[in-house]
């Protein structure tokens, strides 16, 4: 067995045993390139980016490729051009290995060190820049998997083995709340409050220290609140759970949060007493949708409990709620921008679902994720099959929603009239439901539109209109992404202090959740550095460009790693142009393809 450790100091093993490594740091940064680019890479690009300084850089490269071949010891890989890697059976990547679905979990705990550590090449700046991306992408993705096991372990009661991978998940990164809420929720289930209660205190300190923010409410209530316990004594059976499961389905849509909360976990309760598995499953598929969608900080809490639920519609054969579980916990890893677990549930969800409604809602999410990621073909043929299905099944919120994240894919990649057209069916159809709960988010991208258009009094009257009910809704999202209109509104008028102000407001409206929409956040950061860079305002810039490509490579968000990219390069960065080109490459986007050829 041929085993490539990538993660910390990269070595080569057969059977466990390290035979010798490839000569060179450059070796190593080859095979890795290879191994995780998307697609095999052209034997001139790889020439360029690594042997640029060599006087016959393809001849450098040949030569790199050989060495790969002995050390590995297998003569019939890396051939070809493009240069493909073909290990064979026999062989595993540890990158690959730890950050697939289908991987056991146990091996996540011996994972140290980050992708090639001590591997730097100064003279190939292009390269590292992909490096630096990578790496963050790929603890990303361990990070992700980590917490998938340990709230696994959770919603199977086996709390004692989730804390050791959700200590894991802090320490890979100690600066995300949710991570601390996981392995707090964990220590509580473990029945030791003590040291659930230390674990929140250590969490206040440093968000209070390091971020400057402090914690939600929900990080001290996992210390003493389990994910689907029901807080109330059942009363009196299956009539009961299916009387306060409707109600608090009734009260959620009503906006009647905490009374609906309080009906759901009294289904819960209801359903247990009563020891009826699929009136359980349903309860917590509508908790853990209520606690998401409808909670604010929530989607810890929400996860554990749909994790149940799936544990217990898969035990009793009820696939309709199984769909919508599985399609939930995928919207909540789409959210937090972990693109790969939300991919797992989403795939799980659409081999499940049969009918129109429910094939409507999940290529609904899946077109969201893969806009996020930058995958626009991916985007519009998920997106277009929800609409036809949704009109299909006359499902008019799901067909306005997705109407819109179908515009908002059309208004990014400048496609204005395509965007206008999706943009209107949404609207009309949001006023048809009187769906006030949705109506900022599409009244955001119409005002945006009708920025683009120079039709600023126009655009003024509707995000006011957003920026209101936003705020009353007290949804960061929506507040985040009405603020930067109006932050760009107050641009376009010149008038940049209020331009500022509103564009400082929807960067932290955006952030003030711990289980905020990542790319809504990473989209307003961007917002607030253009906007400053326009006003030679570099030292706001400078550390947000930072933060902006951080975030961006850790939920694969791949356009928005450009243009951190191009901004570093307005801010005088001479290589982060190229490495812009070299990351913008493969991103279907006329926008984006024009900036980079402009710049």
């Amino acid at each position: 067995m041929l085993t490539i450790r990538l993660l910390g100091p990269p070595v080569i093993e057969r059977d466990g045993v390290p035979v010798r490594s490839p000569r060179g740091r450059k070796a190593w940064a080859l095979l890795s390139y290879v191994l995780l680019a998307e697609r095999p890479p052209g034997r001139k690009h790889l020439a360029e980016m690594l042997f640029s300084e060599a006087d016959d850089p393809l001849g450098a490269l040949r030569w790199s490729l050989a060495e790969l071949r002995r050390a590995l010891g297998i003569p019939n890989i890396l051939g070809g051009d493009p240069v493909a890697a073909r290990l064979g059976a026999d062989a595993v990547v540890d990158v690959q290995l730890l950050t697939s679905e289908y991987a056991g979990t146990t091996p996540l705990l011996d994972v140290g060190g980050e992708l090639l550590e001590g591997v730097y090449l100064t003279s190939s700046p292009e390269f590292e820049s992909w490096l630096l991306v990578e790496r963050h992408r790929v603890s990303a993705r361990v990070e992700a998997r980590l917490r998938e096991a340990a709230v696994g372990l959770l919603a199977a009661g086996r709390a004692g083995e989730a804390v050791a991978y959700a200590s894991r998940a802090v320490a890979r990164n100690p600066f995300e709340e949710g991570n601390h809420e996981l392995l707090v929720r964990s220590l509580a289930m473990t029945g030791d409050p003590t040291a659930a209660l230390r674990q929140v205190a250590v969490c206040e300190d440093m968000l209070r220290r390091e971020l400057g923010i402090e914690a939600s409410a929900a990080l001290r209530e996992a210390a003493t609140t389990g994910g689907g316990s029901p807080r109330i004594a059942p009363m009196s059976g299956r009539a009961a759970a299916s009387s306060q499961l409707e109600a608090g389905r009734a009260a959620i849509a009503a906006g009647a949060v905490d009374a609906g909360l309080q009906c759901l976990r009294r289904a819960v309760a209801e359903a247990v007493h009563c020891r009826d598995a699929a009136l359980h499953g349903r309860a917590l598929t509508a908790l853990g949708g209520a606690l998401i969608h409808a909670a604010r900080g929530r989607d810890e809490e929400g996860a554990v409990v749909l994790h149940e639920a799936i544990l217990l519609t898969t035990r009793t054969g009820d696939r309709a709620t199984a769909v919508t579980a599985h399609r939930e916990l995928g919207f909540v890893e789409l959210q937090a921008g972990r693109r790969m677990t939300a991919d797992a549930w989403l795939t799980k969800a659409q081999a499940l679902a049969e009918t129109d409604e429910e094939l409507a809602a999940v290529h609904g999410v899946r077109g969201m994720n893969a806009s996020d990621r930058g995958d626009y073909p991916a985007a519009f043929q998920h997106l277009d099959e929800s609409v036809e299905r949704a009109r299909r099944c006359a499902d008019s919120r799901q067909q306005a929603w997705s109407l819109s994240i179908l515009a908002r894919a059309h208004l990014l990649r400048g496609e204005r009239s395509q965007a206008a057209a999706a943009l209107a069916g949404s609207l009309e159809l949001v006023h048809e439901q009187r769906w006030m709960a949705f109506l900022p988010w599409p009244q955001t991208l119409q005002a945006e539109l009708d920025l683009c258009a120079g039709e600023l009094d126009v655009a003024a009257d509707g995000l006011e209109r957003a920026w209101a009910l936003a705020c009353q809704l007290n949804d960061p999202c929506w507040e985040g992404m009405a603020a930067r209109g109006l932050g760009l509104l107050n641009a376009g008028r010149g008038d940049r202090a209020a331009a500022m102000n509103w564009l400082v407001e929807a960067a932290f409206r955006s952030n003030r959740v711990p289980d905020r929409y990542q790319w809504v956040h990473a989209y307003v950061l961007d917002a607030v550095i253009t906007t400053a860079l326009d006003h030679d305002d570099t030292d706001r810039a400078r550390p947000l460009v930072t933060s902006l490509g951080s975030l961006a490579a850790r939920c694969d968000m791949r356009e928005l790693v450009v243009r951190a990219h191009l901004h570093r390069s307005r801010l005088g960065d001479q290589t982060a142009l190229a490495s812009a080109r070299l990351l913008g490459a493969n991103i279907d986007n006329p926008v984006l393809t024009h900036m980079l050829s402009a710049s």
